[in-house]
């Protein structure tokens, strides 16, 4: 990777880190102070999950007003009726939206229905019982995966044009590119899926590749993201590789799944192998895309944990030791999580050509 796209990363990322922190961090004289933890604790739970705008930066001005700069998402519900409206009204669960006839507020992540007071009913185990409409929003996390798309389509469709006036030779950004995509097909899919069938998958092995990558890299910018550590995203990425490893499975590959110990043996004496490893086997079907999708969910949340965790203590130490110390050991977090970024998505790829290599696996048979 360029020198210069590693600066600014690494600096985006602190940037971030340090102007997205919790308001009162800065706030000398705030009305309702909190316990310094528990704002650090509440700051790195909504890095975590998604939101309905895009917020750099807060700060609490002088009337005790919290001010926030960010970019605000389209909010679309379905509540009798299809209801839209900006995410501005939510002022981030701090005040009660007013759409027709509706109110709504925003409370812990989720938009619930309510009244002009803004009311919030919780249970004995307090969870909110207002209804909670249905929820179509054009989210963080929504417009990180088509800005993500839109930009692959753009720069392989590009590289493409390139490649066709150059007669094959890369040129600009390409010369950065070929090199990975060479290495996805001869180290990746060729050796795990064989020389026959590995045309068939480099599709999907090449954008899920760096979907995954340039993902991971997003969320070291100041936009704050962290799509690829929602379980649901990863989630619908392990389901494809699902789909295709079983679509696509030839008859060998299912009759290895339930006659695992073929002819070696008489029918009458596979019997009690097989009450164990036919269900063994099948299980193995559900195991395989399982860890596929907590294996990045869980490495991209951990990563973002500890890094968030790493700029609170500075806040918490405030003295001139510990404040760099906690900078220090931040900065080399985000070096590893640019490794981890790209490292991550060559696992699940390496993999998923793995699970599709048992699918396409053909024997003689005489």
């Amino acid at each position: 990777m360029p020198s210069a796209l590693n600066k600014f990363i690494l600096f985006s990322v602190l940037l971030a880190a340090l102007f997205s922190a919790p308001h009162n961090l800065y706030a000398k004289d705030s009305e309702t102070p909190k316990d310094l933890k528990t704002e650090i604790k509440e700051y790195i739970s909504h890095h975590l999950e998604d939101a309905y705008d895009f917020r750099l930066f807060s700060y609490t001005n002088d009337q005790g007003k919290h001010v926030y700069i960010g970019i605000p998402l389209p909010v679309i519900l379905w509540d009798e009726g299809l209801q839209t409206f900006s995410s501005t009204k939510l002022h981030h669960g701090e005040e009660v939206a007013h759409v027709g006839s509706n109110y709504y507020k925003l409370e812990h992540g989720k938009i619930y229905k309510t009244d002009e007071v803004g009311t919030i009913n919780y249970d004995e185990s307090h969870h909110a019982t207002n209804i909670a409409p249905l929820d179509l929003s054009i989210t963080k996390g929504v417009v990180s995966m088509l800005l993500i798309a839109f930009l692959m389509f753009w720069l392989f469709t590009s590289l493409a044009k390139t490649y066709a006036a150059n007669g094959g030779v890369p040129a600009g950004v390409g010369r950065f590119f070929e090199p990975i995509v060479l290495y996805i097909r001869d180290d990746i899919a060729r050796p795990n899926i064989g020389e026959k069938k590995y045309m068939k998958y480099m599709n999907f092995l090449l954008t899920v590749f760096f979907f995954v990558w340039f993902l991971n890299l997003l969320g070291l910018t100041p936009l704050g993201v962290n799509v690829t550590g929602n379980i649901a995203v990863t989630f619908g990425l392990a389901l494809l590789t699902f789909l295709i490893t079983n679509f696509t499975g030839t008859k060998d590959y299912w009759l290895h799944l339930f006659d695992p110990l073929g002819s070696s043996m008489k029918w009458y004496a596979k019997i009690p192998l097989y009450i164990i490893l036919i269900p063994i086997e099948v299980l193995g079907i559900f195991i395989k895309p399982f860890s596929l999708l907590i294996r990045l969910y869980a490495n991209m949340q951990a990563g973002h944990i500890v890094l968030m965790s790493l700029i609170g203590l500075m806040f918490i130490f405030k003295s001139w030791l510990g404040s760099p110390l906690s900078f220090g050991l931040a900065f080399a977090i985000s070096l590893i999580e640019l490794l981890v970024a790209l490292l991550q998505a060559y696992i699940f790829t390496m993999l998923s050509a793995l699970y599709f290599g048992f699918a396409a696996e053909e024997h003689e048979h005489h």
